[in-house]
């Protein structure tokens, strides 16, 4: 029952952290004023690769625009 119990335990805190990445992604593009329609913050916060989203991150810094981070 421990082991169950460890596992889900470690899911939700990797759910989190995506979460979080999410919200941070978000947060990188309006604190540079770039307009995020709900279309693509619905994308990005549904978003549960890590590695897209901390691609996404790393090319928040950096875009113009929502368009410019999903390509």
């Amino acid at each position: 029952m421990a082991i169950g119990e460890a596992k889900g335990e470690a899911r939700g805190e990797a759910k989190g952290f995506v979460k979080g990445m999410a919200t941070v992604v978000l947060r990188v593009l309006e604190s540079r004023g770039i307009p995020v329609p709900e279309e693509a913050r619905e994308r990005i916060s549904s978003c549960t690769d890590l590695d897209r989203l901390d691609a996404w991150l790393d090319r928040a810094a950096l875009v113009d625009s929502v368009d410019e981070l999903f390509r």
